[in-house]
């Protein structure tokens, strides 16, 4: 029984999977705005019912697809990882994650615009959520433990940072994403020497 159930939420998983990746592929095509969800169950051969089983809507789909990088960057580091110094784990961690994005960027900028529609208010405090969500994921993958005011002062500052450097992540035409990571490092440097002077 219990392998029946695992073999069908793997099945059910596969298949949300499949229809993330159909509707990035759309995307590449006609831009995010222009998916629709019966084009997507079209290209899959599936009925529309069959994607409401998996997605609410289309901005479900971009949650998930968003899910991926959030998994990439919480996947198991490398030996040696938790002997860096903080700023470097934080540059692995957060690099993780938009690397993962990388392969649809242009479409990942396009999701984040449609979220900001002014006619699209219902989108906007889950975005801020989703953000917060975020940045605790990086500070956990980083190991970051510290607690109160220092936590506060941390959590304002990569939220300041992650924004900046998403912003320059979509308009990054180097190889391998040469410039975001650059930029990324000499943030974090900044922003540790300026901790080490707040934090007493």
């Amino acid at each position: 029984m219990a392998a029946k159930t695992q073999a069908r939420r793997a099945g059910k998983d596969r298949g949300a999977e499949t229809i993330v990746d159909a509707a990035l592929e759309l995307a590449e095509e006609v831009s995010w705005d222009g998916v629709r969800l019966h084009r997507v169950a079209e290209r899959l051969g599936v009925s529309l019912a069959d994607i409401a089983g998996h997605y609410r809507d289309l901005d479900a789909i971009a949650d998930a697809w968003f899910a991926r990088a959030r998994d990439a960057m919480a996947a198991p580091p490398s030996p040696g990882f938790a002997e860096l110094a903080a700023r470097e784990r934080l540059h692995s961690v957060i690099m993780r994650w938009f690397d993962a994005l990388a392969p649809h960027r242009r479409v990942t900028g396009q999701m984040i615009a449609t979220k900001l529609y002014p006619s699209h208010p219902h989108h906007w405090v889950p975005l801020i959520f989703n953000l917060s969500r975020t940045i605790q994921w990086f500070r956990d993958a980083a190991l970051l433990d510290a607690t109160g005011r220092q936590r506060q002062i941390e959590e304002i500052g990569l939220s300041i940072l992650f924004l900046a450097t998403f912003a320059m992540w979509l308009r990054d035409p180097s190889s391998d994403q040469e410039k975001t990571r650059e930029f990324l490092r000499r943030r974090l440097a900044a922003a540790d020497g300026l901790m080490a002077r707040i934090v007493v």
